[in-house]
């Protein structure tokens, strides 16, 4: 299978972390590209793609081999390493790579502390330093910094062919949803005009639904706030009544309802705080029903 495209693998120690991003001209890139397992690294396999290293690259680092040492373990075994395109980072943050000598120009990668950034049939070399830049400057947790990234390789003219798909996947220990495995983030363009745009929006959906509220983002359900609220509730079938400002048990009791049929249970409960909300739920809300 062969896939031109560019991505990035990276660990970070402050989360517990690792990840993939990819993009391509190429359908559903994010089923074939990406693979980490928490506590044990990432890898990201391309050009004349072998899946098999993603398990088998995984399998051998968390049998403790480092990155360097599983990549060499599985260019060994493979007799067409020279087609291959993979990078891998281990546990600890080392990254290694591998552009073999018969993958399409511009083919190359670039490895650093705690990443790797690697791309063929490329518009030339700056892709491969455009996000190498901008993931290292980019802010935000892990999954942000690595679409920042693959946002930086296609503003310097990303895979010459074109767009089509584009996935990022992180995983941490007990990071999945209900805290039973490490699947934190797992999104997946498959076929679009603009796939890392897009990307970057369904990321920003995650954090609305799954990030939990910051401290400096918490109001109090004030009588102005209350009476937001209320016409929400009304004008969506809700409730019936006046908008009087007064945030009772029946209002919370509501409120909960529509809470729970947008999916922002991670943010607002009635046990948690029924007297307060998330400055980006209120802001979600106000986006969303005026």
């Amino acid at each position: 299978m062969h896939i031109h495209t560019f991505s990035i693998v990276a660990h970070d120690a402050a989360e517990a972390a690792w990840g993939v991003a990819v993009s391509s001209k190429f359908p559903a890139v994010g089923a074939v590209v990406p693979w980490a397992r928490a506590g044990v690294g990432a890898v990201a396999t391309q050009s004349y793609a072998k899946m098999s290293f993603g398990p088998a690259g995984l399998a051998l680092m968390s049998a403790g081999q480092s990155a360097e040492d599983a990549l060499a373990a599985l260019l060994a075994d493979d007799d067409g390493r020279e087609t291959r395109q993979v990078a891998l980072v281990d546990s600890s943050g080392r990254a290694a790579a591998h552009t073999g000598g018969d993958c399409h120009d511009w083919a190359g990668h670039k490895t650093g502390a705690g990443f790797s950034v690697q791309g063929n049939l490329l518009a030339g070399e700056a892709v491969i330093e455009g996000m190498a830049t901008g993931y290292k400057q980019a802010d935000g947790e892990l999954a942000d910094r690595l679409v920042a990234a693959l946002q930086a390789g296609e503003k310097a003219g990303g895979d010459k062919r074109g767009k089509q798909s584009a996935a990022v996947l992180v995983v941490r220990p007990a990071g999945g949803y209900g805290g039973d495995n490490d699947r934190y983030l797992d999104l997946r363009v498959d076929d679009a005009d603009d796939p890392v745009r897009k990307l970057a929006d369904l990321v920003r959906m995650h954090h609305l639904y799954f990030q939990p509220a910051k401290d400096e983002d918490i109001l109090r359900i004030d009588h102005d706030i209350a009476r937001e609220l209320q016409a929400m509730l009304i004008k969506q079938g809700y409730m019936t009544g006046e908008v009087n400002g007064d945030w009772d048990e029946v209002c919370q009791q509501v409120f909960f309802m529509l809470i729970g049929n947008e999916n922002l249970e991670m943010r607002w409960s009635l046990e948690r705080n029924h007297h307060s909300i998330d400055r980006v739920v209120l802001d979600y809300l106000r986006e969303r029903f005026g």
